[in-house]
């Protein structure tokens, strides 16, 4: 009997399902009152977290969104400006929790590269002025969604942060993928995100934990960071049947995101040879390949009988996401439903 394939789902690295280690760690989880400050596994997480990223204090989220937004809330009185490449997540889809809930500003800033370098720094930020919002945050995304998963090396952040101290401004690092980046540019995480004064990771994208995020920074600002958590409703209880997942995510599941990052760069290999498909593999830092192509979320659709699931991000553009469920044949079976669709006599991309 002919064996059905399920579908090829490129739409996020988010569609992970826990390992089994995952699901074992999880129903043995020693657990407390995490609010009381009384769940050990919760505990465990944290300083783990904080440890790989180098910083003092780690505080376990419920999501990313969630971690940028204590962030915000911590770092920033109503009315700050906050200083973000234009094409960040926090801009495009966290629902503007940073303005209406924390009150900021953001400044979105048309970066070359969507790095905030300190020349574009000192072109936008303006002196304490009573009329202006004030200055207070630089907001850096590593690796960087929209811009197709470009992965930036720590002397990038070291420069951005020392240019931000000299305006009196603090730095958070969106680093939802950030171990993304860390393997791609084989360094530690730390290196990628010590020299901010806040950074946040995913969980639950390509280390493929159920549920979860952590933010973390020094233990004063962790310490008022858990304040702004139980404000937005994100106390949890007997939450070390998560963290216990997270726990894995750490110690078992950053390395292999290299296999993500060579298939990912195979599938924009592939892509590239297609008519009316642009791409450069030359781009693909790590697990994220942006495509051009007229029509896209036409070709979305179209691409969805044949079994494969992706995401339009504009009306020429889809991102395509590689994650542990996607193997070599999944990455070939998604060329060639491509090369049907734009090959089609139909389609708007041929």
């Amino acid at each position: 009997m002919k064996r059905v394939e399920g579908p090829v789902d490129l739409r996020s690295d988010t569609v992970t399902q826990p390992t089994e280690r995952m699901r074992q760690a999880m129903a043995r989880a020693e657990v407390g009152d995490d609010v009381l400050g009384e769940d050990p596994t919760v505990a465990e997480l944290e300083a783990v977290a904080a440890r790989m990223l180098g910083h003092e204090a780690g505080l376990f989220c419920a999501s990313g969104t969630m971690a940028n937004l204590v962030a915000t809330l911590t770092h920033c009185q109503r009315g700050d400006a906050v200083f973000v490449d234009s094409e960040a997540h926090v801009v495009h889809y966290e629902a503007g929790g940073a303005s209406t809930l924390a009150g900021a500003v953001l400044w979105p800033v048309a970066s070359r590269d969507g790095h905030l370098g300190p020349d574009e720094l000192e072109a936008v930020v303006w002196p304490e002025d009573p009329h202006r919002p004030r200055p207070r945050l630089v907001w850096l995304e590593n690796t960087h969604n929209r811009r197709g998963g470009i992965a930036y090396p720590p002397e990038r952040t070291a420069e951005t942060a020392q240019a931000a101290r000299r305006l009196g401004l603090r730095v958070h690092v969106d680093g939802a993928r950030l171990f993304n980046a860390a393997v791609a540019l084989g360094v530690a995480a730390a290196d990628l995100g010590a020299r901010a004064d806040s950074v946040m990771v995913s969980l639950s994208k390509g280390l493929s934990a159920p549920v979860g995020s952590v933010l973390c920074g020094s233990r004063a600002f962790v310490e008022e960071a858990r304040r702004w958590r139980k404000a937005v409703g994100g106390g949890m209880r007997q939450v070390g049947v998560l963290a216990a997942a997270g726990l894995v995510a750490l110690q078992e599941m950053v390395d292999r995101l290299a296999e993500d990052h060579r298939r990912a760069r195979a599938l924009a290999e592939g892509l590239a040879e297609l008519p009316g498909v642009s791409v450069d593999p030359r781009r693909v830092h790590t697990n994220i390949v942006l495509v051009e192509v007229d029509g896209a979320q036409a070709v979305v659709e179209a691409l969805r009988p044949k079994g494969v699931l992706a995401l339009a991000l504009g009306p020429r553009t889809i991102r395509l996401v590689i994650h542990r469920h996607v193997d070599d044949r999944g990455v070939q079976r998604a060329v060639v439903a491509f090369a049907a669709v734009v090959r089609s006599p139909g389609s708007r991309a041929g």
